[in-house]
């Protein structure tokens, strides 16, 4: 009997992993409710909290998806480019990266949106699946400076992610001070490229 209990309740997680995932690239992160997905889910409000804590643990598990999906944008992305330098990698995976962000924006700002700190309980899957991105820009980083101490190379990984980031955020968002969303790309190369020149 205890089997058939975990298996309902795995199967109500994925469920509502699933709905919530729509439901924020459909509408964005603010739009996620309960009571709303507990009605499209077909259960009681309460059954969510007997899968998840809250729902910041729900959008924790959508975003675990999104990173992987994010991660695998910009693997891809790098598939043939073996004999790229250094830089170019680092713009061929800053487009990747833009691309997502503007085919999944809710999905994307999720990952940034939601509440939580460094310093909070986060899962560690979802370390990794961030940690997987770092490694990505790290790599070219490293043969950049390849007498960088591992400490600096992080910091520089983490600020030069953050740059684009940056960039990739006020451009869709069309603040005041970004650049015309068609040439978010372009703005992004100009500051690659000249890294380690």
């Amino acid at each position: 009997m205890a089997g058939k209990v975990e298996e309902r309740k795995k199967a109500l997680r994925e469920k509502l992993i699933t709905l919530a995932e729509a439901q924020i690239e459909a509408e964005g992160l603010s739009s996620l409710r309960a009571r709303g997905l507990a009605q499209e889910a077909g259960c009681a409000v309460g059954a969510i909290y007997n899968v998840f804590d809250d729902l910041t643990a729900l959008v924790l598990e959508v975003n675990g998806r999104t990173f992987r999906r994010l991660g695998h944008a910009v693997a891809d992305s790098l598939q043939g480019q073996q004999g790229a330098s250094p830089n170019d990698r680092l713009i061929i995976m800053s487009r990747a990266y833009l691309r997502f962000a503007a085919e999944h924006t809710f999905l994307w700002r999720a990952l940034f949106d939601v509440e939580m700190s460094a310093d909070g309980p986060v899962p560690q899957w979802y370390l990794d699946a961030l940690g997987g991105l770092f490694s990505m820009i790290a790599e070219p980083l490293a043969e950049l400076f390849p007498d960088k101490p591992e400490r600096e190379l992080d910091l520089m990984t983490r600020a030069l992610f953050s740059s684009v980031h940056g960039i990739v955020l006020l451009g869709l968002e069309r603040r005041i001070s970004a650049v015309p969303v068609d040439q978010i790309d372009e703005m992004i190369a100009q500051i690659l490229s000249q890294i380690g020149n």
